[in-house]
C-alpha cells in the first residue's frame, strides 16, 4: 500500500514540474487552440484568446511583415499604397485586402471590427489609446530606424498574430539573402566604391540613424547625408548638396498612385542652375531607385540593400520587381 502511495505521489509531483516547465516558456509563445499574451513596444501586455482573424495594419513596413507571416484573408486593413507598383513590392496581396487607408479615424477602424490593430510608434498614435479602452487589442512597434529593430517588429508581429515559428523562418531568409548580397559586395574594391545622395520627399529619411544608412553601408556605398552628418529630420539644403558633391544622386519615384507631380519636384533640384557644378549633374549620374525597396522596413529590407547595389554597381546585383519574402505556406 506504501508503494503505490509512493508512487502516485511521485508521479503527482512529475506532472507538476512539467506544467511549470510548460508554462514557462516564454510570453510570446503561441500553443495551439490557448490563449497566450505578447508585449508591445509600449509596455502594453496584450492577451489574445485566439489568433487574430481580422488585422489592421496602418503602414507600408508593418503591411509588408504581416503579410510575410499570415494569408491577405486575415488582413482586413492595409495601408492606401499596399497597391501602388510606385510604392508597393506587395501589389498582388494587396489587392485581395478590402480596405486601404491612410489616418483612419477611430470610427472607421472600429467599423471594420478588427481583431487586432498593428500600428508604428511614430506620428500621431493618440487613437491607440482610444482603441484599447473600446476593448481592440493594438499591438504597437518600433518605427524600425536599423537592421536589429526590423528584426523585433517581425518577432513582436509573428507573436502577436499567433505565428512565431513563422517570425523566426523570416528573419532567417532575411539575413540568408543578406549574406549572399555581402558576399558579392565584398568583393567591390574600395577604390571602386561610391558616394551616393538620395534626395527624399520626406526630411526625416536618410540621414544618421535611419534603416536607410544601413542599407547603403551594407549595399558598399557611403551615404551622403550620413557623412556629412545629418540626422533623421535634418532638412537638406541646395548648398549642402554642392558640398557633398555625390558620385551620384538617387531621385524618387513616388507618386501617390499618380496623383502627385514627382517630375515637378524633381525639377526644383535638377534643372537648378546652382547644382549644375555638381559633378553628378554634370556627367548624368541620376538614378531613380525604387521606392518600394528602398523606403521598406521589413523583412524586404534585404531588397532595399540589393536595390541600392543594383542601381550603383549593375547586374550582378540584378532585382526583378515584386520581390517579397514570406514564410507563409
Amino acid at each position: 500500500m506504501y508503494e503505490k502511495k509512493h508512487l502516485a505521489a511521485v508521479m503527482l509531483s512529475m506532472l507538476l514540474v512539467l506544467s511549470l516547465l510548460l508554462g514557462g516558456c516564454g510570453n510570446q509563445d503561441t500553443v495551439a487552440g490557448a490563449g497566450y499574451q505578447v508585449t508591445d513596444d509600449q509596455g502594453t501586455v496584450v492577451n489574445f484568446k485566439e489568433k487574430p482573424k481580422r488585422i489592421v495594419s496602418l503602414t507600408m513596413s508593418t503591411d509588408n511583415i504581416l503579410l510575410g507571416l499570415v494569408k491577405p484573408d486575415r488582413v482586413v486593413c492595409a495601408n492606401v499604397l499596399v497597391d501602388d507598383p510606385v510604392s508597393s513590392n506587395i501589389v498582388e496581396l494587396g489587392k485581395d485586402i478590402p480596405n486601404k487607408v491612410r489616418h483612419p479615424k477611430v470610427e472607421e477602424i472600429l467599423a471594420m471590427e478588427p481583431d487586432l490593430v498593428i500600428a508604428a510608434n511614430w506620428g500621431d498614435i493618440d487613437y491607440v489609446e482610444s482603441l484599447r479602452n473600446m476593448g481592440i487589442n493594438v499591438v504597437v512597434v518600433k518605427g524600425a530606424k536599423n537592421l536589429q529593430e526590423i528584426r523585433d517588429n517581425i518577432s513582436l508581429i509573428a507573436a502577436s498574430v499567433g505565428e512565431p515559428e513563422r517570425g523566426t523562418r523570416l528573419i532567417g531568409m532575411m539575413d540568408d539573402r543578406l549574406a549572399e548580397i555581402k558576399a558579392k559586395v565584398d568583393k567591390i574594391p574600395q577604390e571602386q566604391r561610391k558616394r551616393v545622395l538620395l534626395i527624399s520627399l520626406m526630411s526625416n529619411y536618410g540621414g544618421k540613424d535611419c534603416i536607410y544608412d544601413d542599407a547603403c553601408t551594407l549595399a558598399g556605398v557611403t551615404n551622403c547625408l550620413s557623412e556629412y552628418g545629418l540626422q533623421r529630420g535634418d532638412k537638406l539644403t541646395k548648398e549642402m548638396m554642392v558640398q557633398m558633391d555625390p558620385d551620384i544622386i538617387f531621385l524618387p519615384t513616388y507618386n501617390a498612385h499618380g496623383t502627385f507631380d514627382i517630375q515637378g519636384f524633381r525639377d526644383k533640384y535638377m534643372k537648378d542652375p546652382a547644382l549644375q557644378q555638381m559633378k553628378a549633374i554634370q556627367a548624368g549620374s541620376i538614378k531613380e531607385p525604387r521606392d518600394a525597396y528602398i523606403y521598406t522596413a521589413s523583412q524586404d529590407f534585404c531588397f532595399a540593400v540589393q536595390e541600392i547595389a543594383y542601381t550603383v554597381y549593375g547586374d550582378e546585383f540584378r532585382l526583378e520587381d515584386q520581390q517579397h519574402l514570406s514564410a507563409v505556406e
